[in-house]
C-alpha cells in the first residue's frame, strides 16, 4: 500500500509563497494521475491541482489559476505544489492523493490519505 506524506507547510503573510510536497512510497506511484486537495476548518475537501502520470499539469481550480503550480519527480516519487501570492481563504490542510481514472477528480482514490500539510495564511 502506497504511503503519501505532505509537507513543507507553515505560518505565510498574505502575497507569500510555499512550497509543498508530498513523498510516495512505492514505484506504483509513477502509474498514476495526481492531485493535491485542501480542506478548510467546516468545509468540503476540494481538488487545488492535478498533474498528469508523465508530468503534465492538467488541472487548476480557477482561484489559483497563474499563482499555484504542480509539478512531479517521478524519480523521487514526489509531487510539488508551488503557491504564490497566498490569500487568507487559502487557509486549509492541504493534501495529496491519486484519483482512479474514471472517477473525476474527487471520486475514488488510490492510495490511503496522508496526515495533510496545514497552510496558514495570515497577517
Amino acid at each position: 500500500q502506497v504511503q503519501l506524506v505532505e509537507s513543507g507547510g507553515g505560518l505565510v503573510q498574505p502575497g507569500g509563497s510555499l512550497r509543498l510536497s508530498c513523498a510516495a512510497s512505492g514505484s506504483i506511484f509513477r502509474s498514476y494521475r495526481m492531485g493535491w486537495y485542501r480542506q478548510a476548518p467546516g468545509k468540503q475537501r476540494e481538488l487545488v491541482a492535478g498533474i498528469s502520470s508523465g508530468g503534465s499539469p492538467i488541472k487548476y481550480v480557477d482561484s489559483v489559476k497563474g499563482r499555484f503550480t504542480i509539478s512531479r519527480d517521478n524519480a523521487k516519487k514526489t509531487v510539488y505544489l508551488q503557491m504564490n501570492s497566498l490569500k487568507t481563504e487559502e487557509t486549509a490542510v492541504y493534501y495529496c492523493n491519486a484519483p482512479i481514472y474514471g472517477s473525476g477528480w474527487n471520486g475514488t482514490f488510490a492510495f490511503v490519505w496522508g496526515q495533510g500539510t496545514q497552510v496558514t495564511v495570515s497577517s
